[in-house]
């Protein structure tokens, strides 16, 4: 947790200490590297949280780690300078999607911009929406039953992401924000938010969830009330995390991007829903009109390979 606090400059870094994750450390470095085993496979995630003069030679410690192993390591939502010192070791680093960040001193809902969102969180709140920030283990048998029947409504081929999400519960739960939506008592929604560290300092929004027969609205009036509760704090960010196969753009790519690489990714993205539903999560982030988008890249050791990415899409669960 120290070394996130003092060198983690991910908006998503919180998300290494979800359980199941595992940790590489040096005795002569101050850092962590966080990742997950699949086959042959080490599934990193975000780069070495390590002080700028260090990253370097914990990252070289790791893939050393992995190849006396027998195992090759890829790496995923890095930021742009992990991609830079991920290249630099050559490994193949291509950019798979963004992350969206809203500044939140000056943030407003008010003009034009904003007229469909300010209606939709006064439908919600005239439908009675009462809003709260909660301890999770006072509710945990009521996100249990929101998490079930959201599950049900999607359908037996939703996919979700794994390893690039939060959770709700554990050691760290203290440290984490949950809002839950009630109407005449019964909770109908909750969205949990998680610190963020770095150069740009704030929460995340992370899980969400709500029951199928909600009114409209709900998901909305919760995040902005926790939004005037964070701004209340003197929180500059809120930050909207990661999502794949968006904003793409040739200006964010690095120049040793893998071709082959790229053609899968802008595949992958043409296809929409089909494959994972970015287009309805970039459209709720979109709402919200971010402030800064955050391009994040995957990378490959040794080169991109139907392994490499089947071990990635089974841990991440992207397709």
């Amino acid at each position: 947790m120290s070394a996130l606090e003092r060198f983690a400059d991910n908006p998503s870094a919180f998300l290494a200490l979800n359980s199941g994750n595992e940790y590489f450390t040096c005795a002569d470095v101050d850092g962590v590297v966080c990742y997950r085993p699949h086959g042959r496979r080490w599934i990193q995630f975000g780069g070495p949280f390590a002080d700028a003069d260090s990253r370097k030679e914990l990252q070289s410690e790791f893939i050393a780690h992995a190849h006396s192993n027998g195992r090759r390591v890829v790496g995923v939502q890095l930021q742009r300078s992990d991609a830079e010192l991920f290249a630099e070791l050559g490994l193949t680093v291509n950019q798979i999607g963004a992350s969206y960040a809203v500044d939140l001193a000056d943030f407003t809902l008010r003009g034009k911009r904003f007229v469909r969102l300010r209606n939709k969180i006064s439908r919600a709140m005239r439908e009675g929406l009462e809003i709260s920030d909660v301890d999770a283990g006072q509710v945990a048998d009521d996100i249990d039953n929101i998490d079930s029947r959201w599950l049900r409504q999607k359908g037996r081929h939703t996919k979700e992401l794994k390893f690039l999400i939060g959770e709700i519960g554990g050691s760290w739960q203290p440290l984490r924000k949950l809002f839950v939506g009630r109407i005449d008592g019964n909770p109908i929604g909750y969205i949990s938010y998680a610190p963020v560290y770095g150069s740009r300092p704030g929460w995340l929004h992370d899980l969400s969830r709500r029951l199928p027969d909600c009114p409209p609205g709900v998901m909305e009036a919760i995040n902005f009330h926790a939004i005037e509760h964070m701004r209340s704090l003197g929180a500059p960010w809120l930050h909207f995390g990661f999502t794949p196969f968006t904003s793409l753009d040739d200006s964010y790519q690095l120049s040793t991007a893998s071709r082959t690489a790229a053609r899968i990714v802008r595949l992958l993205a043409d296809r929409g829903d089909s494959v994972y539903p970015a287009k309805s999560q970039l459209e709720y982030k979109l709402k919200w009109n971010p402030t800064t988008v955050l391009p994040e890249y995957f990378a490959f050791d040794g080169g991109i390979s139907p392994r490499s990415l089947w071990s990635l899409a089974r841990v991440t669960n992207i397709v």
